[in-house]
């Protein structure tokens, strides 16, 4: 029996490595290996790469290279950013930090340790749509705010948050502004300086680059106290040996990014429309989730009725195609998704819930055969549904 074709459409979770990213990261493992910090020339080819690679990551959000750092991951990068800023401003009695209820992970989990030293965090609610109350941000910024932690795009829906509107908040009310760019980093316009953007997180496995690494955006001046403590690599931000070949993969794939980011999103967009209004016309009882149209290129997201979404996603993968349901970064929970449950869905309807996002690799043929057979997973679910009416 012939294997089914593959389509993957969880780019979202992560990407293909592009053949370009892969070509230039493959001589600093085997020929130009030296460590970066070194004198002789060997380590000052490794150093001249990380350079370069520093101005490619600052090129496509319009920041200086010194003000670019690099991580082992955008987690990393968030934890940077909440723990050093707060550690660093306790001394002085300010000790509030706010963000959204639908955040990653890494900054929510990161948020909640916070709170457990003693820590303030405000959650602010976001509406139907993903869309952070920008008045009730407004609202809770007091004297003792240190920092707003509000994510550029979601993982999971692919809202677009205001981003510029909450820098100018954060800039006139003597706030710093920290986004998880994450997910958008590449996929969207973004401009430090024009945002009012403090700091940044990104990461290369969602741009077609290596997993485990990735960088932060602190614009020049701001201190923050250094979560790994050690060789006093990254200007004393972040000691630990650089991950050379991981750092080189990162700059590539954040060079072609800009280069093509204009008309590969157009691409994606004209993909994304057709794979949604083609589930909502063919799928009955099935929602999309996030924003209508401010929504990342290449994300789709639904809830399907009387369906879950785990039995959905595995019958999926049998006929070759790779989707998630919720996020990919907090699988093996039994939770429903703490993202549709902030934006008001029910406990019920989050459990039905399916990811689709596309990326550089797929094709409109790829949007034809998920639209042949997910109906088909769909009903065969629901026809084994007790709860399904029809």
């Amino acid at each position: 029996m012939a294997e089914p074709r593959l389509v993957y459409a969880d780019n979202a979770a992560t990407t293909r490595v592009d053949p370009r990213v892969l070509e230039k990261m493959l001589p600093f493992f085997s020929v130009d290996y030296g460590n970066a910090s070194t004198l002789y020339k060997l380590g000052q080819r490794s150093h001249a790469a990380l350079e370069e690679a520093r101005k490619n990551v600052a090129a496509v959000i319009g920041a200086k290279p010194g003000e670019i750092f690099f991580t082992g991951s955008g987690t990393e990068a968030d934890n940077m950013a909440l723990r050093g800023m707060m550690h660093s401003k306790q001394a002085k009695g300010r000790k509030h930090l706010i963000t959204t209820t639908f955040e990653h992970p890494a900054v929510l989990q990161t948020a909640r340790a916070l709170e457990k030293e003693g820590f303030r965090v405000t959650y602010v609610p976001v509406d139907r749509t993903g869309t952070v109350d920008l008045q009730a941000l407004e609202d809770a910024i007091c004297e003792d705010t240190v920092l707003v932690s509000v994510m550029a795009a979601n993982n999971e829906i692919g809202t677009i948050q205001p981003i510029a509107e909450i820098g100018r908040i954060c800039r006139s009310k003597g706030v710093y502004f920290h986004t998880d760019a994450v997910q958008a980093y590449g996929h969207m316009p973004l401009n430090v300086d024009e945002m009012n953007i403090d700091m940044l997180s990104l990461s290369a496995h969602k741009i077609c680059g290596p997993k485990g690494v990735g960088a932060i955006y602190i614009r020049s001046g701001l201190m923050l106290d250094p979560v790994i403590t050690g060789g006093g690599q990254e200007k004393n931000r972040r000691s630990g040996t650089e991950n050379v070949p991981g750092i080189v993969g990162l700059g590539e794939a954040a060079r072609i990014k800009l280069e093509g980011m204009e008309q590969e999103n157009e691409r994606l967009r004209k993909m994304q429309r057709r794979l949604i209004d083609g589930v909502l016309s063919s799928v009955p009882e099935c929602a999309l989730t996030g924003h209508p149209e401010n929504r990342l290129p290449g994300s789709c997201s639904f809830t399907f009725t009387a369906v879950e979404g785990e039995s959905l996603v595995l019958l999926l993968d049998m006929k070759g195609i790779c989707a998630s349901t919720g996020s990919a970064c907090s699988t093996g929970s039994l939770d429903p998704s703490h993202v549709l449950m902030a934006i008001g869905l029910s406990h019920e309807t989050s459990h039905g819930s399916l990811r689709l996002s596309l990326g550089e690799f797929n094709t409109e043929e790829d949007v034809d055969y998920i639209l042949q057979e997910l109906p088909g997973v769909v009903a065969r679910l629901r026809a084994m549904s007790p709860v399904w009416k029809g």
